[in-house]
């Protein structure tokens, strides 16, 4: 095991992967803990086609994708919050709204453009280890500002989950705290489609979380536990994908799948 760990740690391009892939699966988990409880888990999957639609319009206009996608995340971020709060389109519904649409509209573009369905593949079902050091330093430096970020609004994001009429009540700012935590998704959501795919990135959101939920009662200890479930289940599901030869992003899945049965199952029994 040693042995192979080493042999992995030889290649640039996995130590890139491992680096980004962890850093990502810490962020995804800190967020996934406040979508879930909030109930607004889905919107990962909704921002991932998003990007990919984005993806679609920067490989056509041969533009870098990584920032057009971001910026395109965003905005669309931004759009379901407003449009969520004042009209009578509501969560899932507006998700679905701006995912389908996007997702149409980056079919469209690629069926009447050759030469690029190679790119599009990595980015639909995940391909981190093929990611580029450009790729890789602008993801890492954006993944460490959202994590500091969060961690500077960690309170006020406790107080939006779980009471949002309170915060108001309290003077809270609290559109501007769902526009942050909005954008923060947003980031989150297009580095991770290097490594899960616009079709998986809600996993990497939501498994970790729904997983610590059954294990942990206090909001901070569902946060930490998250964290714990998603490192491991990167690295396991790295490790796997590299013996076996197969999809990293899909063995990450599959990883947190398991993980989520035993801590169902765990659960179960204490309430025996």
């Amino acid at each position: 095991m040693i042995d192979i760990i080493n042999e992995m740690l030889s290649f640039p391009f996995m130590v890139r992967a491992i680096v980004v892939g962890s850093l990502t699966s810490i962020c995804a988990s800190l967020l996934g803990v406040n979508l879930v409880l909030k109930r607004y888990s889905m919107i990962g999957d909704g921002l991932s086609h998003v990007g990919f639609g984005a993806l679609a319009v920067a490989l056509v206009a041969g533009q870098s994708p990584l920032p057009i996608a971001i910026a395109a995340c965003v905005l669309a971020s931004f759009f379901l919050l407003r449009l969520s709060e004042n009209s009578k389109l509501k969560g899932d519904a507006a998700i679905a709204l701006v995912s389908a649409s996007s997702l149409a509209a980056g079919v469209m573009m690629i069926s009447v453009t050759s030469g690029i369905n190679t790119d599009v593949c990595n980015f639909m079902f995940g391909t981190i280890l093929a990611m580029n050091s450009e790729d890789a330093n602008l993801s890492i430096w954006l993944i460490i500002a959202v994590i500091i970020i969060y961690v500077f609004f960690y309170h006020n994001f406790f107080l939006l989950t779980f009471d949002e009429e309170f915060a108001k009540a309290a003077g809270r700012r609290v559109s501007l705290y769902k526009g942050v935590l909005s954008i923060l998704v947003a980031i989150t959501v297009v580095v991770g489609m290097r490594m899960m795919g616009a079709l998986m990135i809600s996993s990497l959101l939501i498994f970790p979380a729904i997983s610590a939920i059954q294990l942990a009662s206090t909001y901070r200890r569902v946060t930490i536990i998250s964290v714990l479930i998603s490192l491991f289940c990167f690295f396991v599901g790295m490790y796997v994908a590299y013996v076996a030869e197969i999809p990293a992003g899909a063995t990450i899945v599959l990883v947190n799948l398991c993980v989520f049965i035993i801590s169902a199952f765990i659960r179960k029994i204490r309430t025996i």
